[in-house]
Protein backbone atom coordinates (compact mmCIF):
# COMPACT_ATOMS: atom_id res chain seq x y z
CA UNK A 1 0.00 0.00 0.00
CA UNK A 2 1.27 3.65 -1.06
CA UNK A 3 1.51 6.62 1.21
CA UNK A 4 1.03 10.09 0.40
CA UNK A 5 2.18 12.99 1.67
CA UNK A 6 -0.99 15.28 0.43
CA UNK A 7 -4.43 14.68 -0.22
CA UNK A 8 -4.00 16.37 -3.75
CA UNK A 9 -1.62 13.01 -4.23
CA UNK A 10 -4.63 10.46 -4.02
CA UNK A 11 -7.02 12.84 -6.07
CA UNK A 12 -4.53 12.83 -9.17
CA UNK A 13 -2.53 9.57 -8.75
CA UNK A 14 -6.28 8.26 -8.62
CA UNK A 15 -7.67 10.09 -11.93
CA UNK A 16 -3.91 9.34 -14.11
CA UNK A 17 -4.48 5.71 -12.78
CA UNK A 18 -8.03 5.87 -14.14
CA UNK A 19 -6.92 7.53 -18.17
CA UNK A 20 -3.61 5.12 -17.67
CA UNK A 21 -3.62 2.90 -20.68
CA UNK A 22 -2.36 0.33 -18.31
CA UNK A 23 -4.00 1.27 -15.10
CA UNK A 24 -2.31 0.58 -11.47
CA UNK A 25 0.00 -0.97 -13.45
CA UNK A 26 1.69 2.05 -14.62
CA UNK A 27 2.49 3.03 -11.63
CA UNK A 28 4.22 0.03 -9.99
CA UNK A 29 1.32 -2.14 -9.48
CA UNK A 30 0.96 -5.55 -11.52
CA UNK A 31 -2.42 -5.88 -10.56
CA UNK A 32 -3.66 -2.60 -12.32
CA UNK A 33 -4.50 -1.98 -8.29
CA UNK A 34 -4.24 2.19 -6.57
CA UNK A 35 -3.97 1.61 -2.97
CA UNK A 36 -4.89 5.01 -1.78
CA UNK A 37 -4.50 3.74 1.93
CA UNK A 38 -4.80 7.03 4.13
CA UNK A 39 -8.46 7.53 2.17
CA UNK A 40 -9.49 3.66 3.16
CA UNK A 41 -10.29 3.21 -0.69
CA UNK A 42 -9.26 0.77 -3.03
CA UNK A 43 -9.36 1.31 -6.55
CA UNK A 44 -9.22 -1.41 -8.62
CA UNK A 45 -9.25 -1.01 -12.71
CA UNK A 46 -8.10 -4.73 -13.27
CA UNK A 47 -10.86 -6.12 -10.78
CA UNK A 48 -13.26 -3.21 -12.88
CA UNK A 49 -12.59 -4.68 -16.29
CA UNK A 50 -11.43 -1.14 -16.91
CA UNK A 51 -9.64 -0.98 -20.32
CA UNK A 52 -9.04 2.57 -21.44
CA UNK A 53 -6.49 2.96 -24.49
CA UNK A 54 -4.59 6.43 -26.09
CA UNK A 55 -3.02 6.53 -29.82
CA UNK A 56 0.55 6.53 -29.33
CA UNK A 57 2.20 9.30 -31.48
CA UNK A 58 5.63 7.87 -31.21
CA UNK A 59 8.23 6.05 -29.78
CA UNK A 60 10.21 4.23 -31.94
CA UNK A 61 13.49 2.30 -30.63
CA UNK A 62 16.43 5.54 -30.72
CA UNK A 63 19.56 4.46 -30.84
CA UNK A 64 22.55 6.77 -29.66
CA UNK A 65 24.54 8.38 -32.38
CA UNK A 66 28.09 7.85 -31.09
CA UNK A 67 27.20 4.25 -31.04
CA UNK A 68 27.83 1.44 -28.62
CA UNK A 69 24.09 0.06 -28.88
CA UNK A 70 22.69 2.19 -25.61
CA UNK A 71 18.99 2.75 -26.85
CA UNK A 72 18.53 6.64 -26.05
CA UNK A 73 15.03 7.95 -24.68
CA UNK A 74 12.62 7.25 -27.22
CA UNK A 75 9.49 9.34 -25.92
CA UNK A 76 10.68 12.78 -24.65
CA UNK A 77 8.53 15.79 -23.46
CA UNK A 78 9.60 19.32 -22.67
CA UNK A 79 8.13 21.74 -20.26
CA UNK A 80 10.36 24.71 -20.70
CA UNK A 81 10.75 27.25 -23.10
CA UNK A 82 14.64 26.68 -22.99
CA UNK A 83 14.72 23.06 -23.08
CA UNK A 84 11.67 22.83 -25.57
CA UNK A 85 14.66 24.46 -28.10
CA UNK A 86 17.84 22.97 -26.89
CA UNK A 87 15.80 19.35 -27.29
CA UNK A 88 14.22 20.64 -30.77
CA UNK A 89 17.21 21.30 -32.01
CA UNK A 90 19.57 17.97 -31.34
CA UNK A 91 16.62 15.35 -31.17
CA UNK A 92 16.40 12.64 -33.43
CA UNK A 93 12.92 12.22 -35.75
CA UNK A 94 10.53 10.82 -33.65
CA UNK A 95 12.63 10.98 -30.15
CA UNK A 96 10.52 14.35 -29.00
CA UNK A 97 6.90 14.04 -28.47
CA UNK A 98 6.09 17.54 -27.34
CA UNK A 99 7.30 20.89 -26.55
CA UNK A 100 5.40 23.55 -24.33
CA UNK A 101 2.99 25.86 -25.47
CA UNK A 102 5.82 28.86 -25.08
CA UNK A 103 7.89 27.07 -27.68
CA UNK A 104 5.40 28.29 -30.58
CA UNK A 105 5.04 31.66 -29.32
CA UNK A 106 7.09 34.19 -31.85
CA UNK A 107 7.60 36.79 -29.32
CA UNK A 108 10.08 34.29 -26.61
CA UNK A 109 10.87 31.57 -28.88
CA UNK A 110 13.42 31.31 -31.32
CA UNK A 111 12.14 28.12 -32.87
CA UNK A 112 8.17 29.24 -33.20
CA UNK A 113 8.14 27.94 -36.45
CA UNK A 114 9.61 24.40 -35.75
CA UNK A 115 7.84 24.49 -32.88
CA UNK A 116 4.76 23.68 -35.19
CA UNK A 117 5.55 20.04 -35.32
CA UNK A 118 5.57 19.05 -31.81
CA UNK A 119 2.13 18.85 -29.77
CA UNK A 120 2.01 21.53 -27.48
CA UNK A 121 1.66 21.37 -24.00
CA UNK A 122 0.35 23.36 -21.15
CA UNK A 123 3.19 21.81 -18.83
CA UNK A 124 0.60 19.84 -16.89
CA UNK A 125 1.61 16.92 -14.64
CA UNK A 126 -1.20 14.84 -15.70
CA UNK A 127 -0.57 15.69 -19.76
CA UNK A 128 2.56 14.42 -19.37
CA UNK A 129 1.67 11.85 -17.49
CA UNK A 130 -0.49 10.07 -20.01
CA UNK A 131 2.10 10.49 -23.34
CA UNK A 132 3.63 8.52 -21.47
CA UNK A 133 7.25 9.85 -21.79
CA UNK A 134 10.68 8.05 -21.15
CA UNK A 135 12.05 11.14 -20.15
CA UNK A 136 10.95 14.77 -18.99
CA UNK A 137 12.84 17.99 -19.98
CA UNK A 138 11.80 20.85 -17.50
CA UNK A 139 13.76 24.20 -16.20
CA UNK A 140 14.95 24.66 -12.27
CA UNK A 141 12.25 27.16 -12.07
CA UNK A 142 9.34 24.81 -13.50
CA UNK A 143 6.46 23.92 -11.08
CA UNK A 144 7.98 22.25 -7.92
CA UNK A 145 4.69 20.30 -7.31
CA UNK A 146 4.22 18.97 -11.14
CA UNK A 147 8.07 17.77 -11.06
CA UNK A 148 7.28 16.33 -7.75
CA UNK A 149 4.45 14.77 -8.96
CA UNK A 150 5.93 13.22 -12.03
CA UNK A 151 9.11 12.01 -10.13
CA UNK A 152 6.63 9.81 -7.73
CA UNK A 153 5.07 8.45 -10.51
CA UNK A 154 8.43 7.24 -11.69
CA UNK A 155 9.24 9.37 -14.77
CA UNK A 156 12.51 10.53 -15.19
CA UNK A 157 12.64 14.04 -15.09
CA UNK A 158 15.93 15.92 -15.72
CA UNK A 159 16.25 19.81 -15.14
CA UNK A 160 17.95 22.93 -16.46
CA UNK A 161 19.10 26.24 -14.63
CA UNK A 162 19.00 29.31 -16.52
CA UNK A 163 22.31 29.44 -18.91
CA UNK A 164 24.09 33.08 -18.18
CA UNK A 165 27.34 32.75 -19.88
CA UNK A 166 28.59 31.36 -23.57
CA UNK A 167 30.04 28.65 -21.49
CA UNK A 168 27.16 27.65 -20.13
CA UNK A 169 25.78 27.86 -23.23
CA UNK A 170 27.78 24.63 -24.81
CA UNK A 171 27.41 22.91 -21.55
CA UNK A 172 23.62 23.14 -21.80
CA UNK A 173 24.26 22.11 -25.63
CA UNK A 174 26.61 19.06 -24.21
CA UNK A 175 24.53 18.03 -21.71
CA UNK A 176 20.89 17.73 -23.77
CA UNK A 177 22.89 15.71 -26.24
CA UNK A 178 24.12 13.64 -23.54
CA UNK A 179 20.06 13.27 -22.47
CA UNK A 180 19.25 12.28 -26.23
CA UNK A 181 21.64 9.54 -26.90
CA UNK A 182 22.84 12.64 -29.40
CA UNK A 183 25.97 13.57 -28.30
CA UNK A 184 27.64 13.68 -32.10
CA UNK A 185 25.00 15.91 -33.34
CA UNK A 186 25.66 18.12 -30.04
CA UNK A 187 29.31 18.71 -30.30
CA UNK A 188 29.08 19.71 -34.21
CA UNK A 189 26.55 22.00 -32.75
CA UNK A 190 28.69 23.68 -30.25
CA UNK A 191 31.43 23.45 -32.97
CA UNK A 192 29.26 25.50 -35.74
CA UNK A 193 28.73 28.10 -32.35
CA UNK A 194 32.19 28.30 -31.69
CA UNK A 195 33.16 29.08 -35.67
CA UNK A 196 30.51 31.60 -35.57
CA UNK A 197 31.19 33.81 -32.61
CA UNK A 198 34.89 33.66 -33.43
CA UNK A 199 33.97 35.06 -36.62
CA UNK A 200 31.89 37.76 -34.59
CA UNK A 201 34.55 39.00 -32.41
CA UNK A 202 35.50 42.42 -32.83
CA UNK A 203 39.50 42.90 -33.50
CA UNK A 204 41.68 43.82 -30.49
CA UNK A 205 42.20 47.96 -30.23
CA UNK A 206 39.01 49.20 -31.52
CA UNK A 207 37.93 52.20 -28.75
CA UNK A 208 35.32 50.86 -25.66
CA UNK A 209 31.75 51.29 -26.53
CA UNK A 210 28.87 50.81 -23.99
CA UNK A 211 25.32 49.47 -24.85
CA UNK A 212 22.62 50.13 -21.87
CA UNK A 213 19.71 47.23 -21.81
CA UNK A 214 16.92 48.97 -20.92
CA UNK A 215 13.25 47.71 -20.79
CA UNK A 216 9.74 47.82 -19.27
CA UNK A 217 9.83 49.48 -15.88
CA UNK A 218 13.54 50.12 -16.12
CA UNK A 219 14.41 46.14 -16.04
CA UNK A 220 17.98 46.11 -16.93
CA UNK A 221 20.40 42.71 -16.71
CA UNK A 222 23.77 43.27 -14.84
CA UNK A 223 26.89 40.97 -14.72
CA UNK A 224 26.47 37.29 -14.63
CA UNK A 225 23.65 36.77 -17.29
CA UNK A 226 23.09 36.12 -20.52
CA UNK A 227 22.54 39.34 -21.89
CA UNK A 228 25.50 40.76 -20.68
CA UNK A 229 27.39 37.80 -22.42
CA UNK A 230 26.01 38.65 -25.69
CA UNK A 231 27.23 42.12 -25.25
CA UNK A 232 30.95 41.37 -24.00
CA UNK A 233 31.03 38.88 -26.82
CA UNK A 234 30.10 41.64 -29.57
CA UNK A 235 32.41 44.01 -27.85
CA UNK A 236 30.46 46.26 -25.66
CA UNK A 237 30.15 47.06 -21.94
CA UNK A 238 27.11 46.75 -20.56
CA UNK A 239 26.15 49.82 -18.76
CA UNK A 240 24.21 48.05 -15.71
CA UNK A 241 27.60 45.94 -15.20
CA UNK A 242 29.73 49.05 -14.76
CA UNK A 243 27.53 50.51 -12.30
CA UNK A 244 29.00 47.07 -10.11
CA UNK A 245 25.42 45.22 -9.99
CA UNK A 246 25.25 41.32 -11.16
CA UNK A 247 21.77 39.62 -11.89
CA UNK A 248 18.58 40.92 -12.78
CA UNK A 249 17.35 44.55 -11.52
CA UNK A 250 16.27 47.83 -12.42
CA UNK A 251 18.72 50.81 -13.68
CA UNK A 252 17.57 54.24 -12.78
CA UNK A 253 16.55 56.62 -16.02
CA UNK A 254 18.73 59.45 -14.52
CA UNK A 255 22.42 56.88 -14.69
CA UNK A 256 21.64 55.81 -18.44
CA UNK A 257 20.64 59.69 -19.69
CA UNK A 258 24.20 60.82 -17.51
CA UNK A 259 26.23 57.43 -19.00
CA UNK A 260 24.63 58.35 -22.74
CA UNK A 261 25.70 55.13 -24.07
CA UNK A 262 26.36 54.46 -27.31
CA UNK A 263 23.51 51.81 -27.69
CA UNK A 264 19.97 51.37 -26.48
CA UNK A 265 18.97 47.73 -26.20
CA UNK A 266 15.11 47.38 -25.44
CA UNK A 267 12.05 45.49 -26.56
CA UNK A 268 9.04 46.11 -29.06
CA UNK A 269 5.73 47.18 -27.25
CA UNK A 270 3.93 44.49 -26.62
CA UNK A 271 0.00 45.42 -27.36
CA UNK A 272 -2.47 47.36 -25.84
CA UNK A 273 -1.29 50.13 -22.78
CA UNK A 274 1.14 49.26 -20.07
CA UNK A 275 2.25 51.12 -17.27
CA UNK A 276 4.97 49.23 -17.09
CA UNK A 277 6.07 50.35 -20.63
CA UNK A 278 5.81 53.95 -19.92
CA UNK A 279 9.16 54.99 -19.13
CA UNK A 280 10.52 53.72 -22.72
CA UNK A 281 8.85 56.91 -24.07
CA UNK A 282 10.03 59.16 -21.33
CA UNK A 283 11.45 62.62 -23.16
CA UNK A 284 14.97 62.35 -21.58
CA UNK A 285 15.22 58.46 -22.82
CA UNK A 286 13.88 60.04 -26.19
CA UNK A 287 16.74 62.88 -26.12
CA UNK A 288 19.29 60.14 -25.55
CA UNK A 289 17.80 57.81 -28.48
CA UNK A 290 18.75 60.78 -30.74
CA UNK A 291 22.19 60.36 -30.60
CA UNK A 292 22.63 56.75 -29.56
CA UNK A 293 21.86 53.57 -31.97
CA UNK A 294 18.51 51.55 -30.66
CA UNK A 295 18.48 47.68 -31.01
CA UNK A 296 15.40 45.64 -30.03
CA UNK A 297 16.33 42.53 -28.91
CA UNK A 298 14.09 39.53 -29.72
CA UNK A 299 13.71 36.05 -29.32
CA UNK A 300 17.46 35.26 -29.39
CA UNK A 301 18.52 37.05 -26.41
CA UNK A 302 15.91 34.63 -24.26
CA UNK A 303 17.46 30.93 -23.73
CA UNK A 304 20.66 29.36 -23.85
CA UNK A 305 20.99 28.09 -26.90
CA UNK A 306 23.17 28.35 -30.27
CA UNK A 307 19.93 30.84 -31.03
CA UNK A 308 22.37 33.14 -28.82
CA UNK A 309 24.30 33.57 -31.76
CA UNK A 310 21.81 36.17 -33.66
CA UNK A 311 22.16 38.26 -30.97
CA UNK A 312 25.96 38.56 -30.66
CA UNK A 313 25.65 39.18 -34.42
CA UNK A 314 22.84 41.57 -33.88
CA UNK A 315 25.26 43.28 -31.97
CA UNK A 316 28.17 43.12 -34.00
CA UNK A 317 26.12 45.09 -36.47
CA UNK A 318 25.85 48.21 -34.83
CA UNK A 319 29.40 47.49 -33.45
Amino acid sequence: MWGFARASDLIAVAVLAALSPVGGAALGDPAGRVALGDAGLRVSLADAGVRVSLADTGGGAVRSDTGGGVPAPARVVSINLCTDQLAMGLAAPGQLLSVSWLAADPRSSAMAAEAGRYRLNRRQAEEVYLMRPDLVLAGTFSDPAALALLRRLGLRVETFAPVTSLRGVRAAVLRMGRLLGREGAARAEVEKMDVALARLTPPKGLPEKTAALYYPNGYSPGGGTLANAILAAAGFRNLAARTGRTGAGTLPLERLVMAAPSVIVTSHPYPGASRAEAILRHPALREVEKTAKVVYSGPSWVCGTPEVVKAVAQMAAVR
